[in-house]
């Protein structure tokens, strides 16, 4: 089996599609509005009719945006950007019927010969073998490092244990790692192991109480608002590991967005939604592929920000993978429910995950 599936597109000599009409728009009435019927967009692969038998493929499409159409160029972009008067696709329907295409199984797996109409275990639980989730995963990576864009979506919950802190470090220095997207929660937990070897208070390794623990999470914000910057401190506080010192080190952009609880919070925080949007939706664009672990609010909102293929700039279409590692089912199937349904699961914990991850990658294994 290829490391990354053929694409499919669709059959436009279909009665339906020739006789298809031509994507119709209509102006926005005013900045940030869009038109009635507006055509709110999927993460699939969706094709604009131009007339003659022309389909445009939307190089971005992503969940939740808009289209808008000028001569033979689309662009996806937010109905907030929206400016008065920009041309903006309409029709509801997805199937050809106003010249609008959704092609939801380019990427279709081929069913089993012979399977059964009723069988067990059809969806992913904890009792789900995931061996071969690994294996794609690793193959997939291996690929990736050179040919693609890995863009990881952490919690906290990595920083706070010895060796899935370490695994992450490695994971970067090794060129796994293209781009992170984190909140306040897993830089400074992440900064506090570098300096004081804990997180929120507990040794990383034996998970005992320090005393006066419960400070060092806000003394490591103190500090490094007190240098400016994340590097600043980096730098000033002579740190030497870690997941933010990787990225550091090998000049690995991380997107920190904020939310109502974080203390501080570190100067790098995105605190205004919009910016960090923004900013998250740069490391979307050029994702293929994405891997969350244990976030399930992060997860979701990058799943619905991350298009379902990325075409490449020889013109070849490709899948953009995105797995999501949890210990529950609830967070994979959220994300499904969102809409990001080609997300797999992998139902672990953070720990075991990293571990078991990084192990097979690192090269000194081998």
């Amino acid at each position: 089996m290829p490391i990354i599936p053929r694409y499919i597109p669709p059959d436009f000599t279909t009665a339906k599609l020739v006789n298809a009409p031509v994507a119709k728009t209509a102006p926005a009435p005013r900045q940030g509005v869009a038109p009635d019927n507006f055509h709110g967009t999927s993460n699939h692969p969706e094709y604009i009719h131009l007339g003659r038998g022309k389909w445009l493929l939307v190089s971005e499409s992503r969940m939740d945006a808009v289209l808008l159409l000028r001569g033979e160029t689309v662009a996806v972009i937010e109905a907030r950007r929206l400016q008065k008067g920009d041309p903006v696709v309409v029709g509801r329907t997805e199937d050809g019927e106003e010249g609008i295409y959704v092609h939801s199984d380019g990427f279709a797996k081929t069913g089993v010969a012979g399977a059964e109409k009723f069988s067990f275990r059809t969806r992913d639980t904890r009792e789900t073998p995931f061996s071969r989730s690994y294996d794609q995963l690793y193959r997939i990576l291996r690929h990736d490092r050179q040919n693609g864009h890995i863009v990881w979506v952490l919690g906290p919950a990595v920083a706070f244990d010895k060796d899935s802190r370490s695994a992450m470090q490695g994971i970067i220095e090794a060129g796994y790692c293209h781009a992170l997207l984190a909140g306040n929660a897993l830089a400074t937990h992440d900064l506090e192991a570098a300096l004081f070897r804990t997180g929120l208070g507990q040794d990383i390794y034996t998970q005992a109480l320090m005393p006066h623990g419960h400070y060092n999470h806000l003394e490591i914000i103190n500090r490094v608002r007190s240098y400016g910057s994340i590097p600043a401190a980096v730098a000033a506080l002579k740190l030497k590991d870690g997941i933010i010192w990787a990225c550091e080190k090998r000049q690995v952009p991380y997107v920190l967005a904020g939310s109502i609880r974080d203390d501080g919070p570190l100067p790098e925080v995105i605190t205004d939604v919009c910016q960090a949007q923004d900013a998250m939706r740069v490391q979307g664009k050029k994702a293929t592929t994405v891997i969350a672990v244990a976030t399930q609010l992060h997860s979701i909102a990058f799943g619905n920000m991350v298009p379902g293929y990325k075409v490449l700039d020889n013109g070849e279409v490709r899948p953009v993978f995105f797995y999501v590692v949890d210990m529950t089912e609830f967070s994979a199937d959220k994300l499904a429910n969102r809409g990001s349904v080609q997300a797999v699961a992998i139902l672990t914990n953070a720990q075991d995950f990293m571990v078991n991850l990084w192990h097979n990658l690192d090269d000194r294994n081998a």
